[in-house]
């Protein structure tokens, strides 16, 4: 929320400087994001009018202007904004003057035409972030006097990123009243006269839905001037908090909002059709709203209506067909009660999101909408004159928020802040904060005021009492306590370690959202998720993730299309199983490559990954568990990959992860320059480890014997290798698969594999003959089992 420093002093004035003010504002819990000056460097621009104005002679868009600036002799100025004409008061910069932007003004010819300065537009003396042409000012500026003197210049404004607990803060009065607690400035009476009806006309108003809302004060105001305008310092204020000037009363809704807290919204009092009735809509009700936009009601909704049906959606938006407009005269203004229970996420529901919506679903002060309204009736009448009726608030009491007195402990005060504050000091602070308070013999008996809604319980008064009191007044104490060493295991690997790997391999850690599109999930999954969201950011983000893969892949999307053609990430995240009643996580690491396998370099030929490099970074990981004797890839069919490329990853006969090539399907539904491959683990069976144990070193020599055997193009490399360990355990220490040969003297539907057979004993050197009865047994396990033959 914007603010502006010179409204703020108006309610509360400290002694203190812009940037004190701001650093005291963050220590009370409003943090500042930012001060923006206003008017510095423009003290020399002044108002003036011009007098003539025709078209430049050799350029259509640029206009020959003579304006007086008060003195004696006429100002020639060149001027481009398409909204320069005659009578026009506006800000003139002459040649010496440096603008805020840094250009300094100079005596100049444009296209043959003298210029002696500048008619300037907002955004150039720093006052806006966008505008039509040059400022326009009102008729009756004084000719000469200085711009900043006209709009009270300089200024600071203040950005302040508010909590979403504290929506008695989203305006000029709450902040007032918390610098005031804080530094003990008088703060100005927020209590509004109320305005003498002059007519007995009203507007009858029926609480159909008191639930949802309990209060609604209203009133007609007839016979307003139409052509009237917002005077300079309304629509100077409303800019600095950042909203624009539209018409008197569209503003003064807006400035009340601002300055009390409190939304309201102003009807054409013509245009309204009986009794205003606010209520639940009906499904499949129908409102064109403000913005000109037609909007389908949901059964939730609280909305506005009158015979004619929904005019507005409560505390979001008005409707257009009882807008107020250049030719109303009779107005009705309302301010309403909608609790937040009504209000929290109605505005998301439709897309939208509303200065309005913003207050009622943080909270506004129940008491608040007949001061609002009077306040508004004010304002109004000093700007376009008319006729006010008598202020109307019906109300639902028993609807209404009640306070109830809360217990703050003395005890409980020190133990939670870790200091004890003197019982004075803290009845004075929290009757600062306009709570009342009762000393008690342990404490204080306290009852929060109708707009701190946020106070509720004891730890709510005890926040109070050390934001007021000051956190950095709370002393820093160095606490003492044993710190037993974590218990080291060497039954699991961290993830820091498996994570630490994978990026020594170059991949790169992401995070992604837990909530995925349900269409992806299915893509990727195979069946549609039950863990489907109840209120989700938007309906691509609704299911929980059954796998990491669609973040990663989307992410690898996003890189590509940004010409990073070497991807390499992984995450260590949640995957989400089951239903609502009986849903199970699962912390899974996952992983995706694509492109080449090492960056472009002189050394080494462009290659792109293929299977057995994602293949070799997992067996890397499970090496970690110092556990891969009994690791399997086992071919398998998956949705997320391709056929002939994927495989489960089994240690014994348990399934602890996937790894394969990503289906063409999904490469090209994201959009993927390049093929990817895949791999997700099972963080709990994968990464178990067990403690490792001594093995004796042979110190006899080793004999590699190779042989070559022609199998089934179905047979696998692995089966291979565990049938030839077998064979002869005691001799066979290890068993490697060098070379695999397709092709000529080879038929069709075969291969031949050469395989290396290292054997040793621990207690012998072997003789030739061990090594022939090994390859013997080897050779015939092969035979039996795969029908394999020795390649010549």
């Amino acid at each position: 929320m914007k603010i502006a420093e010179s409204w703020l002093r108006e309610w509360v004035s400290p002694e203190l400087t812009t940037e004190e003010l701001g650093h005291q504002l963050t220590m009370l819990g409003h943090e500042v994001d930012a001060i923006d000056y206003e008017g510095a460097g423009i003290a020399d621009v002044v108002i003036a009018e011009v007098v003539e104005c025709d078209v430049h002679p050799d350029a259509d868009r640029l206009s020959v202007c003579k304006v007086t600036d008060g003195g004696d002799e006429l100002i020639d100025i060149v001027c481009g904004a398409p909204n320069v004409r005659r009578g026009l008061k506006t800000p003139l910069a002459k040649p010496g003057v440096t603008l805020p932007n840094g250009l300094k003004l100079r005596k100049a010819k444009i296209r043959g035409v003298v210029s002696n300065g500048m008619l300037c537009s907002a955004v150039e003396l720093g006052l806006g972030d966008e505008s039509d042409g040059i400022m326009e000012l009102p008729a009756d500026a004084e000719v000469g006097t200085p711009l900043v003197d006209l709009l009270a210049l300089p200024d600071a404004i203040i950005d302040l990123d508010l909590t979403p607990n504290r929506g008695d803060c989203f305006s000029v009065l709450g902040i007032a009243r918390d610098v005031a607690a804080l530094t003990g400035a008088a703060l100005t009476n927020p209590d509004v006269a109320p305005v003498a009806a002059t007519i007995e006309d009203t507007h009858p108003v029926e609480l159909v839905e008191p639930a949802g809302c309990p209060r609604f004060a209203g009133r007609v105001i007839r016979g307003i001037d139409p052509a009237a305008k917002s005077p300079l310092w309304m629509v100077e204020r409303l800019r600095r908090a950042g909203l624009r000037g539209i018409s008197p009363v569209v503003d003064i809704t807006n400035y009340v909002m601002l300055e009390m807290g409190q939304p309201l919204h102003a009807y054409d009092a013509a245009l309204l059709t009986g009794p205003i009735r606010p209520r639940l809509a009906k499904t499949g009700e129908k409102v064109t709203l403000l913005d000109a936009k037609e909007m389908e009601l949901r059964d939730d909704t609280l909305i506005i209506t009158d015979d004619s049906g929904p005019i507005g959606i409560a505390g979001i938006m008005g409707g257009l067909s009882t807008a107020v407009s250049a030719t109303t005269t009779d107005v009705f203004f309302e301010a309403a009660f909608w609790p937040q229970d009504f209000m929290a996420g109605r505005a998301r529901n439709y897309g939208m999101h509303t200065d309005a919506s913003l207050r009622f679903e943080r909270g506004v002060d129940p008491e608040g909408q007949g001061r609002a309204v009077e306040r508004a009736t004010q304002l109004l009448l000093e700007i376009a004159g008319g006729d006010a009726g008598p202020l109307v608030v019906d109300s639902a009491q028993e609807h209404l928020p009640k306070r109830e007195t809360i217990v703050l402990r003395k005890s409980r005060l020190a133990h939670l802040l870790g200091l004890e504050i003197d019982a004075a000091e803290v009845t004075q602070i929290l009757a600062s904060l306009q709570l009342e308070v009762v000393p008690t013999a342990d404490g204080w008996s306290v009852t929060a005021p109708s707009h701190r809604f946020d106070i509720q319980y004891e730890v709510d008064l005890i926040e109070e009492v050390a934001r007021i009191h000051g956190y950095d007044s709370i002393p820093e104490i160095t606490l003492a306590a044993q710190s037993p060493l974590e218990t080291v295991t060497e039954s699991r690997i961290d993830t820091e370690r498996a994570a630490a790997t994978l990026i020594g391999r170059d991949y790169q850690e992401i995070v992604t959202y837990s909530f995925i599109d349900p269409e992806a999930n299915a893509k990727f999954t195979g069946h549609d998720s039950a863990l489907v969201l109840s209120n989700p950011i938007s309906s691509e983000l609704s299911v929980m993730r059954a796998s990491l893969w669609p973040g990663l892949v989307a992410a690898a999307s996003t890189n590509m299309a940004r010409q990073q053609d070497r991807v390499r990430l992984f995450e260590t995240s949640r995957s989400y199983h089951g239903t609502l009643d009986a849903h199970e996580e699962v912390v899974r690491l996952a992983g995706l490559i694509a492109g080449p396998v090492v960056p472009e370099q002189w050394g080494a030929k462009a290659e792109n990954v293929d299977f057995f490099d994602v293949k070799s970074d997992v067996e890397a990981v499970l090496a970690l568990t110092g556990n891969t004797s009994d690791v399997r890839f086992a071919a398998i069919e998956h949705p997320a990959l391709q056929p002939g490329q994927a495989a489960a990853i089994r240690r014994g006969d348990e399934v602890i992860g996937l790894v394969g090539k990503l289906h063409p399907r999904l490469v090209k539904d994201y959009d993927l320059k390049k093929p990817a491959y895949v791999f997700e683990l099972d963080v709990e069976k994968a990464l178990a480890s067990s403690s490792p144990s001594a093995d004796v070193i042979s110190r006899f020599p080793a004999i590699r014997r190779d042989i070559a055997v022609v199998v089934d193009e179905k047979v696998t490399a692995a089966e291979l290798a565990d049938a030839v360990a077998a064979s002869a355990p005691d001799l066979i220490r290890d068993v490697r698969i060098f070379d695999i040969y397709r092709g000529d003297k080879i038929e069709a539907g075969r291969k031949s594999i050469a395989i290396g057979l290292i054997l040793q004993e621990t207690s012998r050197t072997l003789t030739d003959d061990d090594a022939d009865t090994a390859m013997a047994a080897a050779i015939a396990k092969l035979e039996d089992k795969f029908a394999a033959y020795l390649r010549d």
